[in-house]
């Protein structure tokens, strides 16, 4: 019975329609397999006797989509709490891995583009901006990381292309630091964000 309800679960979060996969994981059912098939192919994540990858790749976005406890998630997937904790950080190790197959290598905008959104940035790169994502810590650095509305959270900074695509990303920094601080420091780290001379990332427009 339990096994039923965990591939019942599994089905109605993923394979019963782009809806409710887009709604429960952020992606559709396409995206999520071939998610699947990179992890899977270039990433070495293995099933075992009793979980499946899709069910592992679920929990993990699951968890990532809407910020639950594992308590919580692995009542969602009829699985214990440690269960769900040792497929998401094995799903994260994965990710790192195949981190490559993931990022975009920017092409700047060309004088002749047509685009109405980006014909006018000759040689942009993309756009940056910072997000805040929710976060639980203890309560000592909870002042650290209150946003200036009020919010316990981390400031991630985000770049992508033209398309959507992410270029490079930077997470960790505290809610209340402000993005220039952010943007600095991913500027000078060994092997932080790189802005060829000429070129240009909008969105705060840098030009280096």
């Amino acid at each position: 019975m339990r096994v039923y309800k965990q591939l019942e679960n599994l089905h109605d979060l993923v394979y019963a329609s782009d809806v409710n996969c887009v709604s429960q994981l952020r992606m559709d059912r396409q995206t999520f397999q071939r998610l699947c098939h990179i992890l899977s192919t270039r990433g070495n994540l293995r099933k075992t006797q009793n979980v499946s990858i899709e069910e592992m790749v679920a929990m993990f976005l699951y968890i990532l989509a809407h910020h639950h406890k594992n308590r919580v998630v692995g009542f969602s997937f009829k699985r214990s709490g440690k269960t769900i904790s040792k497929y998401f950080h094995e799903c994260l190790k994965v990710m790192i891995r195949c981190q490559k197959e993931f990022w975009r290598t920017p092409e700047p905008i060309l004088a002749t583009s047509i685009d109405p959104r980006w014909k006018w940035f000759k040689n942009c790169l993309g756009a940056l901006d910072g997000t805040y994502i929710r976060v639980r810590v203890p309560e000592a650095d909870k002042p650290r990381y209150r946003t200036r509305k009020g919010e316990i959270a981390t400031n991630v900074l985000g770049v992508c292309s033209q398309d959507m695509q992410f270029i490079y990303v930077l997470p960790g920094w505290e809610g209340s630091a402000h993005d220039g601080r952010v943007l600095r420091d991913a500027l000078a780290r060994r092997n932080g964000l790189r802005v060829p001379n000429g070129k240009v990332n909008y969105k705060k427009l840098i030009s280096v």
